[in-house]
């Protein structure tokens, strides 16, 4: 994504841009002081009044979102503009809320937490479900944060609020530079820089998302009343002058590693100098989240025709939600060659991507880059609505596909020799070494698979490298919860970005977290009952095939906003039809 950042060469300056943009930092500054001397439950307050406002004009935020993605307002497809927009932003104002009240009482925001452990000396935390309405809403899915080696659960407690542990003690001013694809992206990193980090905020809107800016300061009023958050439009000129501001003191960004190096570095063949020296142009501290390719790893074993179908349509989901404009999108599938079922499913998933739904190619660069895949893989099949599958590749061949983030709908299926328990090591070394970005990776495997690697598939998913590790899901699903955190894998550095630095999320305000693993029902209901897989799940609602998600995606953000037991038959009666 870059429309936010120029060359710093000669671009005619913008007055009017840059006087927006110095009134706005001057507007914080002072901001700054106001926020500071606010007590936790005034803080509270503001997050309770911007998840009510964002209940309220749910509608106007989805009319803009299908708008800007050109999406008939009949059309199914606008749940997902409901659920990853005001539902996913509800959400997680809804629950930071919740954390600065623990906080104000003087309790830890994990004092009722579920602990458990992992491989390698690590302590997880349960984030799904965290309540009874959780458990029914998403009956079968789960989520845990893992920590870091070492750290336990009296350390984690004690820490968790992160700055707002010392309310008073404010960090300048952060920059957000939003994402063009998530609508709920650049509020959500708003809310992560103010609460998490203390810091009052600029948000600079992708020009993409140019259409929201009426709802986001309706929804995000209270706390610009406050001096806490200002919201900025313009193109490159004006994404390069604020980063750059002297009065700027930390910037996070949501898109691709070329934008960030263009940022940290530089743009061109300077640039590219400059990164391989680590010399950066921008010296102040840059958090990300950008992106990569993502596996989806597929474990063999004996599957009926109804799992073939809906793991299929699963991994469809996985890529074309949004279109493929996700940063965590599936886009490679890695099957066992060995697999007998292989032939079966290959079809099936081709046939599922046929299947789904079309939709406009509303993101800039698409064509050119489904163009670039077909370049680099002729034999591809080319199916409905533009979409791309690329198979039956040729040993050596998968370069291309493993390290280019397509963002566009292009999935690939790679092939590894083994079967059985090392087709899992080998699939998870694969994972590792040979995809470039750390952001998500998916595991499908049948529940007596599962069994039977017992404690070693724990120990498989510890080796995995990556910020969200979702079983029989998908990572989306860690995006969607609000106390999950979100994110790379930690270890990247300004000059091997990778996909990112830091996480946003994790609106418990967990210190330490390594990584979420989200897991999930095989089957959905009611053949998972049948088979004793105790989840009533139907059809997931973000499933690009799901009847009813508009329905349910809305009837979901008006329970964010106000919990009770009246609005679940309404919910569950919508889910069912999906």
């Amino acid at each position: 994504m870059t429309e936010h950042i120029a060359p710093r060469s000669p671009v005619p300056p913008s007055t009017e841009a840059h006087a927006a943009v110095d009134s706005a930092l001057a507007d914080l500054r002072a901001g700054e002081n106001t926020w500071a001397a606010l007590p936790l439950r005034g803080r509270r307050a503001l997050l309770e009044r911007v998840r009510d406002l964002t209940v309220a004009h749910g509608a106007d935020w989805v009319d803009a979102a299908r708008t800007i993605k050109g999406l008939d307002a009949s059309s199914p497809l606008v749940g997902e503009e409901w659920m990853s927009g005001p539902y996913a932003f509800a959400s997680g104002a809804a629950t930071l809320a919740h954390t600065l009240d623990a906080l104000d009482s003087g309790r830890s925001p994990l004092e009722s937490a579920t602990f458990g452990s992992a491989p390698g000396d690590r302590t997880t935390i349960q984030v799904l479900p965290l309540g009874i309405f959780d458990s029914l809403l998403l009956n079968g899915f789960h989520a845990e944060v893992w920590l870091n080696p070492g750290v336990d659960a009296e350390k984690a407690k004690r820490t968790a609020g992160l700055a707002q542990l010392d309310p008073a003690a404010t960090n300048g001013i952060g920059v957000v530079l939003g994402a063009g694809n998530i609508t709920s992206i650049a509020p959500l990193d708003t809310l992560y820089e103010l609460i998490a980090h203390n810091r009052v905020v600029a948000l600079k809107l992708n020009p993409i998302t140019d259409p929201l800016l009426p709802v986001l300061t309706t929804v995000l009023g209270p706390l610009i009343e406050v001096g806490a958050v200002r919201i900025l439009t313009g193109g490159p000129d004006t994404g390069t002058y604020l980063v750059h501001h002297a009065h700027v003191d930390h910037v996070h960004m949501t898109g691709s590693s070329t934008t960030h190096d263009a940022i940290v570095f530089g743009p061109g063949e300077t640039g590219a100098e400059r990164k391989a020296a680590n010399d950066p142009i921008l010296t102040k501290p840059m958090t990300s989240e950008l992106g990569g390719v993502s596996p989806t790893i597929v474990l063999p074993g004996q599957w009926s025709r109804a799992d073939i179908a809906f793991q299929a349509e699963h991994i469809a989901t996985q890529r074309l939600h949004n279109s493929g404009y996700n940063c965590v999108a599936s886009q490679v599938v890695v099957l066992s060659s060995g697999w007998k079922q292989r032939d079966e499913f290959i079809a099936a998933l081709r046939a599922a991507l046929d299947r789904a739904p079309t939709r406009r190619a509303y993101y800039p660069g698409s064509d050119a880059r489904v163009s670039g895949a077909l370049e680099n893989y002729p034999q591809s099949a080319r199916l409905r609505g533009g979409r791309v599958l690329i198979g039956d590749l040729d040993p050596g061949s998968e370069t291309a596909l493993l390290t280019t983030e397509y963002f566009a709908p292009v999935l690939g299926v790679i092939e590894l020799p083994y079967d059985g328990e090392q087709f899992a090591i080998k699939a998870v070394e694969a994972a590792n070494s040979r995809f470039v970005g750390t952001l998500g990776v998916n595991i499908i495997a049948h529940p007596k698979t599962l069994h039977a690697l017992g404690d070693r598939f724990e120990s498989l998913l510890a080796e995995l490298r990556y910020g969200t590790i979702a079983v029989n899901s998908w990572t989306g699903l860690g995006f969607l919860s609000a106390a999950a955190t979100w994110g790379a894998f930690p270890g990247h550095t300004i000059d091997d970005v990778q996909s990112g630095i830091g996480i946003v999320h994790n609106a418990l305000l967990i210190d330490g977290a390594e990584r979420t693993v989200v897991r999930g029902p095989f089957r959905p209901s009611p053949r998972s009952l049948i088979n004793r897989e105790w989840t009533i799940s139907p059809k997931p609602p973000w499933f690009v095939t799901n009847r009813t998600a508009a329905t349910t995606g809305r009837l979901l953000t008006g329970f964010a906003g106000a919990p009770s037991w009246a609005k679940l038959p309404a919910i569950f009666a919508s889910a069912l039809r999906g």
